[in-house]
């Protein structure tokens, strides 16, 4: 049985099997005083339907069981029920439905074909992170009914039609005025139909305006095709369409992704894009989504005053697509972090081109050749080594920025930065200032293709602070710079230098620590276990922790010991 509508059910029910529309609500909420299909009627039918006419819900409700008690079809007693009803939004009654003309665009709910297409543009599409692809599938083959476009509202994009008003004013919706495609766009409700002039605008014989706007997705589903120049730059949409990247969030793919996968099929025949990056949801620290009628949202105004816009952009990078990003405003640890990177980049880069020649030409075809000069300067193991490392960051963050994960981009290249910074820098720092020939050449050629390398890695993810120390060496742009390549680099393996390096440094530290000594403390001597690779930057590692005496011996695992620091004058 399908009665009025009470609830979205019965609308439900009605449209997926094709039943007609017979009408008695009008949009004043009483009964209609025409009953719909007359022809069904009885007389003793039609008479108790003019007794309803004009009454509202509750007063026709309460005369049909009059009428039923009057005619002996009522069973047994009436009683009252309590039962749950949908109310509209910031109202104190219950939701009456009633039905409408409105506009629709097909969208495969009726139409095998082009459900069948789409399902198969969804393959087309490459979606990143995979899993969400069946958020789209499960959209289209869900359908059931096609898209209404059309809301009855003030504001929005107008639908281009009039009517044709017959002899007593009435529209004649069968027989729409649409404008042609070089009169677009058109307000109807301000513009005359062609063929008549404004004078004749609501008046029998004259037209009449489409009142309804197109809803929100109806127009933003052609944001490709709108920022492409669509028939208005033919040139430029050539060149950009279909676009290579969609980025969103996961909880639109129903509604922007698919129209604008719907719009593009039906307008063009493709898919708008190749790829599609959905991202997860800022989340609150109970893990719940931050929304406002949740009062639970954070403005990022205030941090980007705090922090900085490379902070904040450091934090929004640290998260995979398609995976949530818990937030705790009381404790922005992340956002800490990003704004310590980007401190770090601009001081470790002054550092650098504080050494001597360590400066480059800013001339962009000068920088070339310079480039390529600095490489064959690049000469120590130690230097080659880190530059080896550096060249394997290249490849693995290339290698996931081009899988859409950035996090794992940002993540690679950010360790071997600060190991740049806390390791390589202080093992080379002496070579670099005070050393000789080439062995100093080496050292600064090294130190800054390393920092040229690494702002451009770093420069999606903090692209402020990358900017500025760009600008010191460079013209132009880091962002129009081209991506850094292993070519750039010597071309030579990683051997493990740097690594084993590092840990004996560390032990070095490590023992003057335990000592209750500065780092500045002379070491008088000192015993280094681990590989026989550490050989070749020994000078280096006496260089940094100021040991007279270094005696190498060979294992497996890194250590120090037998450390003899210096006696130092007192005062």
């Amino acid at each position: 049985m399908i009665c009025t509508f009470g609830d979205v059910t019965d609308v439900v029910w009605w449209r997926e099997l094709g039943l007609p529309n017979r009408t008695i609500l009008g949009f004043d909420g009483r009964i209609l005083a025409e009953a719909p299909a007359e022809e069904l009627f009885t007389d003793a039918g039609r008479a108790a339907y003019a007794e309803l006419a004009g009454k509202t819900v509750f007063s026709a409700k309460a005369r049909m069981v009059e009428l039923l008690a009057e005619s002996g079809d009522l069973i047994g007693e009436p009683r009252k029920i309590t039962h749950p009803v949908k109310f509209f939004e910031k109202g104190d009654k219950p939701l009456e439905i009633v039905s409408t003309r409105q506009w629709y665009i097909t969208n495969g709910a009726r139409d095998e074909k082009l459900r069948d297409e789409l399902l198969a543009a969804g393959q087309e599409l490459a979606f990143h992170p995979d899993f969400m692809r069946v958020r789209y599938e499960n959209w289209v083959g869900g359908l059931t009914g096609d898209w209404l476009i059309s809301r009855q509202r003030f504001f929005g994009v107008p639908i281009p039609v009039w009517y044709p008003l017959d002899a007593d004013g009435e529209p004649v919706r069968s027989q729409p005025i649409v404008p042609s495609e070089d009169q677009l766009p058109v307000d109807p409700s301000s513009d005359a139909a062609p063929g008549y002039d404004e004078s004749r605008r609501g008046v029998p014989g004259g037209f009449v305006g489409e009142h309804d706007i197109m809803d929100t997705w109806a127009t933003s589903s052609l944001t490709p095709q709108i920022a492409g120049g669509w028939e208005t730059d033919p040139e430029l949409f050539d060149l950009v369409f279909p676009y290579a990247l969609r980025s969103q969030g996961q909880d639109i793919i129903r509604t922007w992704l698919f129209s604008t996968v719907l719009r593009a099929r039906l307008e063009h025949g493709q898919t708008p894009w190749r790829h599609a990056g959905i991202s997860g949801f800022i989340v609150d620290p109970d893990r719940k989504k931050m929304s406002k009628s949740k009062g639970n949202v954070v403005t990022p105004q205030g941090l980007l005053d705090e922090h900085g816009s490379d902070a904040v952009r450091y934090w929004a990078a640290s998260s995979k697509l398609g995976t949530d990003a818990a937030f705790d405003p009381q404790n922005p640890k992340q956002i800490k972090i990003g704004r310590r990177l980007a401190i770090k980049v601009l001081n470790a880069a002054k550092f650098v081109y504080s050494f001597p020649g360590a400066t480059p030409a800013p001339v962009v075809e000068e920088r070339r050749e310079a480039t390529r000069l600095e490489t064959t300067a690049i000469t120590n193991p130690l230097d080659l080594d880190m530059l080896a490392e550096l060249a394997r960051v290249v490849t693995e963050s290339t290698r996931a920025y081009e899988a859409f994960d950035h996090a794992r981009a940002l993540e690679v290249t950010e360790q071997f930065f600060w190991t740049f910074c806390d390791d390589y820098l202080e093992l080379v720092k002496e070579r670099a200032y005070t050393g000789e020939g080439a062995a100093q050449a080496s050292a600064v050629a090294a130190l800054r293709l390393a920092i040229d390398v690494m702002l451009r890695l770093l420069a999606p993810v903090i692209p402020f602070a990358t900017e500025e120390v760009w600008s010191w060496t460079h013209d132009g742009s880091v962002h129009t710079a081209a991506w850094p390549t292993v070519e750039e680099l010597p071309a030579t393996e990683p051997r493990g230098l740097l690594a084993a390096t590092s840990a004996a440094l560390i032990g070095i530290r490590r023992a003057k620590t335990d000592a209750k000594a500065s780092q500045k403390t002379p070491v008088t001597s000192a015993v280094l276990a681990g590989p026989a690779i550490l050989a070749e930057a020994a000078d280096d590692l006496r260089a940094v922790g100021r040991i007279a005496r270094l005696d190498l011996t060979e294992a497996d695992e890194v250590a120090v010991s037998d450390v003899v620091l210096a006696e130092l004058p007192e005062g």
